[in-house]
């Protein structure tokens, strides 16, 4: 195994991905948007860790929309710790201010909003999800400034309504491509079609900015009398 130092768009680092069948890292989260554009240029199959919120870069919900990256096996819920040096540990606990220092299994570790992404397959990318809820009016209100519903828990996707629907970004987790078709986010880049022209790109309800929506729709295949 060959190990060396130095940025990832250095003339070795570059050579050595040439090389690589699989690409299996921690890339720092200020060049995440980078690291992946060089993954996809060079055509390599993946998997690295990166913020929960990075689904909705620029740079990166493109490439989820297009079924060309996804979010790995392991549920957005869950979190996910890192061994840090014990000076990392003592100078977050004297701030006091470090809420990511936790007390896990026992010992000191250091927790991250991240989460999986990947390019190979699982086989949760086939698991299609079992949609129980009728929808009614009273229960899935209509956006201000989309012409979709709100749909706040993705367990609550309603199994009778083939509109577009509004949902948390944790959606992903729960996401086949066979059952649904995920149409924008709430940017201007992540347009689903049915944005009131004028309007802040958030989505809005009742007057209330609602966090980060993902714009999905189920496929009419899916459903079944």
């Amino acid at each position: 195994m060959n190990y060396c130092a130095g940025d990832f768009r250095s003339a070795e680092l570059v050579s050595l991905l040439r090389q690589a069948d699989v690409v299996v890292t921690n890339p720092p989260f200020s060049v995440f948007r980078e690291f992946v554009a060089q993954l996809i240029d060079y055509d390599k199959k993946f998997l690295i860790l990166g913020n929960k919120n990075a689904i909705t870069y620029k740079e990166i919900f493109p490439l989820i929309k297009e079924n060309k990256l996804w979010v790995g096996f392991t549920p957005m819920s869950r979190e996910i710790y890192f061994d840090v040096p014990q000076d990392y540990i003592d100078e977050g606990l004297d701030a006091g201010k470090d809420r990511s220092i936790v007390i896990h299994d026992g010992r000191h570790m250091a927790r991250s909003q991240s989460i999986w992404y990947t390019n190979i397959e699982t086989p949760r990318s086939y698991w299609e999800l079992d949609l129980w809820k009728e929808y009614s009016p009273e229960e899935y209100p209509r956006y201000d400034n989309y012409d979709a519903i709100e749909v706040s828990k993705t367990a609550e996707i309603p199994v009778d309504y083939f509109g577009v629907m509004g949902v948390p970004i944790t959606f992903l987790d729960k996401y086949c491509p066979d059952q649904f078709e995920l149409l924008g986010c709430t940017y201007s880049y992540g347009d689903c079609g049915c944005h009131v022209a004028g309007t802040d790109w958030n989505a809005y309800l009742n007057g209330k900015r609602m966090f980060k929506r993902l714009f999905i729709r189920r496929r009419r295949d899916d459903f079944k009398e």
